[in-house]
């Protein structure tokens, strides 16, 4: 682990990849995508200066400006461009829905949406475009990029050599507003979270003080997660582009036919993902399309053991992490020495922690972090244009955890506990036993309220044939109390969010209706 110093992350994010470019080389790649073109660190501040200047023309300072676009290098010229200008990003989840997309542009004060036509037509997104059109201003990139001129290209050259003088004229700190992420709405009404540029800038530098001689100038990082969600902006492309690695955005991580032959193409060292897409993509390999990859950065949920054995035969190790919106997102993340199946690994270096205790939880406590990266706050609805901030700097993280020599191991969502008989149970743990009696299937345990016991414990399985009578005896055998044991099953897909995570709402949801109808 390398030193981690917090003054060095006193930056914003268009100061850091000038930074980057500098120590770098102007002419280094940072970035590439499936058109296959890719762009240096010199082209990308270049870019980001010409359409930057172009977006500040038609926006305020300091304004939320919504960004509606898929991974590919257009998505970070534009936030590197706004930026650069003293404007903020606010990505918006286009597979959430128009309510909720509309909800996240209400809260965000959000008046003007950056988008494409081309994407908009290949995802079907129209009809989402006309109602948050309503009373916005949209701004097609590709109506945009006509309006640049010969000299719109001249000066944004002469601007590249004096990019800290332009950038300065914003007046933007490192603590001013970065970007406004919307969490993924998983168990209830996505919240805006506002991340500081210092923020996001302390979290990739983290990640790369923490992993040490891991990560090498030379690492090529492959990224099918959407920037909408922290996981694919941070670990998947500032982690890279800020620390002289190229990133290469896919813009869609369900393409599992595709991505296994484009790590192969761009020699992808590093690969980010969710144990759900893993697992599609090493089914769906060729013998040698996943060879250059040395490791998997999996988050966002826990990585089952058939994922680990499906890389491993590519010779690849998969590296657990944990994190949450609101900490940019890296809390923690497993290192190749450090590397225990169930754990999440050791906490990032420049993060406090401690542990509340829960009442019937016997084992752990409920997490709480402080540290540079660490969010600002949450949007207040109440309030246009104000933050809530974590109290004394402290976020809850909602989640049971163990730590052990800052080795993070979860137990579940404090909101993912039932109460049954008066004890405390894990859904996140009868998951885990399910899971390793029908490994080939995915699973999901929710709780609904019941008269008698308190909360009823449901699953929903995509094994065809599941039989309860079955799942009992194996849960008695790894010494589980029938307590435990779902007491009915429902055989259906399991819903899915964009960022990769299960739908939990949507989850208890399918439930009650079920439920419902018996």
């Amino acid at each position: 682990m390398a030193e981690f110093d917090v003054a060095t992350t006193r930056k914003t994010l268009f100061g850091a990849l000038l930074d980057a470019r500098d120590r770098f080389g102007r002419g280094r790649v940072a970035l590439e995508d499936p058109e296959r073109q890719p762009l240096s660190f010199g082209r990308l501040v270049l870019g980001a200066l010409v359409l930057g200047r172009k977006l500040a023309g038609l926006t305020k300072l300091r304004e939320h400006v919504g960004v509606l676009l898929p991974n590919v290098q257009g998505i970070a010229v534009t936030l590197f461009g706004l930026n650069a200008f003293g404007r903020v990003p606010a990505f918006l989840n286009f597979t959430a829905g128009i309510r909720n997309l509309a909800a996240a542009c209400d809260v965000a004060g959000i008046g003007t949406i950056v988008t494409s036509r081309r994407f908009v037509e290949q995802g079907k997104l129209d009809d989402v475009i006309a109602a948050l059109g309503e009373g916005r201003q949209i701004l097609w990139l590709e109506d945009v990029r006509e309006t640049i001129t010969s000299f719109d290209k001249l000066r944004g050259l002469v601007d590249s050599w004096f990019a800290r003088r332009v950038h300065a004229q914003a007046g933007t700190g490192p603590d001013d507003d970065g970007v406004v992420l919307f969490t993924s709405g998983s168990e209830g009404r996505p919240k805006g979270v506002v991340l500081s540029n210092a923020n996001l800038v302390a979290n990739a530098y983290q990640v790369k003080a923490h992993a040490g001689g891991v990560l090498t100038p030379d690492d090529v990082f492959f990224n099918p997660l959407p920037i909408f969600h922290s996981f694919g902006l941070t670990a998947g492309l500032l982690t890279a582009i800020l620390n002289g690695m190229k990133s290469v955005l896919y813009p869609s991580p369900l393409h599992y036919r595709q991505i296994p032959k484009l790590i192969a193409g761009t020699h992808a060292t590093i690969v980010l993902a969710t144990d759900t897409f893993l697992q599609g993509y090493a089914r769906a390999a060729g013998e040698n399309d996943l060879k250059t990859v040395r490791y998997v950065i999996a988050g966002a949920e826990r990585v089952k053991d058939e994922t680990r054995a499906l890389w491993s035969r590519h010779g690849t190790v998969i590296l657990e992490g944990y994190g949450a919106t609101e900490c940019s997102p890296v809390i923690a993340v497993s290192l190749p020495d450090r590397n225990r199946p169930g754990s999440a690994g050791p906490i990032l270096p420049g993060i406090e922690w401690r542990l509340d205790p829960v009442e019937g939880i016997h084992e752990g406590g409920r997490l709480h972090v402080r540290g540079p990266n660490v969010m600002k706050g949450y949007l207040d609805p109440a309030a246009p244009g104000g933050i809530r901030p974590p109290e004394g700097g402290w976020h809850d993280t909602g989640d049971i955890v163990t730590v052990d020599d800052r080795m993070v191991t979860i137990r579940g969502r404090a909101k993912r506990f039932a109460k049954i008989g008066g004890e405390m149970v894990s859904l996140a743990a009868i998951e885990a036993m399910t899971q390793s009696l029908w490994s080939e299937f995915s699973h999901v345990v929710v709780s609904l309220p019941d008269s008698r016991k308190g909360e009823q414990i449901v699953l929903i399985t995509e094994k065809p044939d599941a039989d309860r009578d079955v799942l009992l005896a194996h849960a008695q055998a790894q010494g589980f109390p029938e307590l435990w044991v779902p007491r009915a099953i429902l055989v259906a897909g399991i819903p899915v969010l964009g960022s990769g995570k299960t739908d939990y709402a949507a989850a208890t949801e399918m439930a009650q209706r079920l439920r419902a109808m018996l």
